[in-house]
């Protein structure tokens, strides 16, 4: 599991890089301010949880249990749900794409807590 969490953080970070720059080169000017500071939005949770990824890998690595594979992939869902619907929602202005936004940030949240809770209950290796 390290391997898959730390190649889907660097992926995330990779394609949120690349995100980052496409919103600022590519869209300005083509959206509203509004949408451009929502699509901002997404590109910095997804780095931040690309990160999160990468620490939950080691985490895997020195207190490897089921809570703290369980949060990667909430963090990888999250990501996918919040910054996916966020990039969505300003780059399509479908505006129901915003009722998605929250559920990525509960799975966020989830994340969170079970690497916290991970960490906490296991043995160090």
């Amino acid at each position: 599991m390290e391997r898959i969490f730390l190649f889907l953080g660097a992926l995330s970070a990779f394609i949120g890089v690349a995100a980052g720059a496409f919103g600022a080169h590519g869209l300005k000017g083509r959206i509203s301010t509004e949408m451009l500071a929502v699509f901002e939005v997404g590109v910095r949770y997804q780095m931040y949880h690309a990160f999160a990824l990468i620490i939950t890998a080691w985490v895997q690595t020195k207190w490897p249990s089921f809570m703290v594979i369980a949060a990667g992939w909430c963090f990888a869902i999250g990501t996918i749900l919040f910054s996916g619907s966020l990039y969505l929602l300003s780059l399509s202005g479908t505006k129901w794409l915003g009722a998605i936004t929250p559920v990525g940030g509960l799975a966020f949240l989830a994340a969170w807590a079970l690497l916290a809770l991970g960490v906490l209950k296991t043995q160090p290796r």
